[in-house]
């Protein structure tokens, strides 16, 4: 670790003390299988936080899902909702609840992996029922924002509030600026580089590859891209096509383990999140998706959980600080402790940023405590 993120976290504290961080509830619940109502459910939940209609009332709803990776990767051959991907079955029923609360549209989203065609192909492919979702609510949309993808027009920069780390801005297709209420439905998992995947973490699938990709252009975008974003983001070996802003130190760390965490919380600051939705049933240990080694990742190998566990949150900091602490972690931990054994604590640098507090002891958690409910992730206490 450098002197100069010795001193960044080192001051974290410090700021913590000084400015008043946001807070919101955090609802959780236990729910073993997939096989429960879940619009009952969900329409519970969301009364514990006020409710969904003073939310998306009259407003268009962008819901960024969880398919990360190519949909023909499989853990064990489990089906994707059951490891790393939403489950079809959540996104059915929230559409209901958010269509039935008064959303005037719903909007899928996702940058799906190595490809700019219509998301409702990938989610065919990934064994999702689309007709169902099609006709789930008054106005539903399919959006792959990988590109520009012959729906949308142009690109649209949104500011790093904070200033940002290593980007000062974000490039975004424009529909991420049409939207009013934006949901972000995640999945309870480690993460190879940055310790967890949340709500925040899941934003970064915002970004089109066409700018931010391998194979981006220099100049313009690429609005056909096949490749992840890791050259420019994870370990910057080169800048985003020149329609972005470049980084705003190129001597900065080109450690993954640095960048990620920060870029995330950039990410998750630049396009707000309005509602943080986390799906513990059943996932994955260890990392993000079948493509991390079985053996060599950083948690030491993957594996099949069942927590059991629903969280929904209006903070993406509050609700990711509670998933953190209900797979058995210390959302607190410095770099060099489990989950964060290896990178920077995004949920710190999320503080830091002025998003929300990452002290349990200032979240209210409605539906059950977070000692009797958490299920031991890897290297947890």
């Amino acid at each position: 670790m450098t002197r100069r993120e010795v001193l960044s976290l080192a001051a974290l504290p410090l700021m913590a003390q000084t400015k008043t961080l946001p807070t919101a509830p955090v609802s959780v619940r236990k729910c073993e299988t997939y096989n429960e109502d879940f619009y009952e459910i969900f329409n519970a939940m969301f009364d514990e936080l006020g409710g969904a209609a003073k939310l998306v009332r009259n407003k268009t709803v962008t819901i960024k899902l969880n398919l990360t990776g190519s949909p023909g990767l499989r853990l064990q051959g489990k089906a994707l909702g059951l490891t790393h991907y939403t489950h079809p079955k959540h996104v059915l029923a929230m559409t209901a609840v958010l269509d039935r609360a008064g959303a005037r549209r719903i909007r899928f989203v996702e940058s799906a992996w190595g490809t700019a065609g219509p998301l409702a192909e990938y989610m065919l492919d990934s064994g999702w029922p689309v007709r169902q979702l099609t006709t789930a609510a008054k106005q539903v949309e399919f959006r792959n924002t990988n590109a520009l993808g012959g729906f949308a027009s142009k690109y649209v920069r949104m500011k790093v509030p904070h200033g940002g780390w290593i980007f000062p801005a974000w490039e975004f297709n424009e529909v991420y600026a049409e939207t009013d209420v934006m949901m972000s439905m995640a999945k309870l998992k480690n993460h190879d580089t940055c310790g967890v995947t949340l709500a925040m973490k899941n934003m970064f699938g915002c970004t089109p590859a066409s700018i931010y990709g391998n194979d981006a252009g220099e100049g313009e975008p690429n609005e056909s891209p096949t490749s992840g974003r890791d050259q420019v983001c994870h370990v910057g070996k080169r800048q985003p096509a020149s329609i972005a802003l470049p980084e705003l130190d190129p001597n900065s760390p080109r450690d993954p383990f640095y960048r990620m965490p920060r870029i995330s919380v950039e990410v998750a600051a630049a396009r707000p999140i309005d509602i943080s939705f986390i799906d513990g049933i059943e996932t994955m240990t260890g990392g993000e998706g079948p493509w991390i080694h079985p053996t060599k990742g950083t948690f030491g190998g993957v594996g099949l959980a069942k927590p059991g566990l629903l969280v929904l949150g209006t903070n993406p900091v509050t609700t990711d600080t509670v998933g953190t602490a209900l797979m058995g972690y210390d959302p607190r931990a410095p770099k060099g402790t489990p989950p964060f054994h290896k990178c920077d604590n995004y949920l710190l640098l999320a503080e830091e940023a002025g998003l929300g507090t990452a002290d349990l002891k200032q979240i209210e958690v409605i539906g059950g405590r977070v000692e009797e409910l958490k299920y031991p992730f890897p290297m947890s206490a």
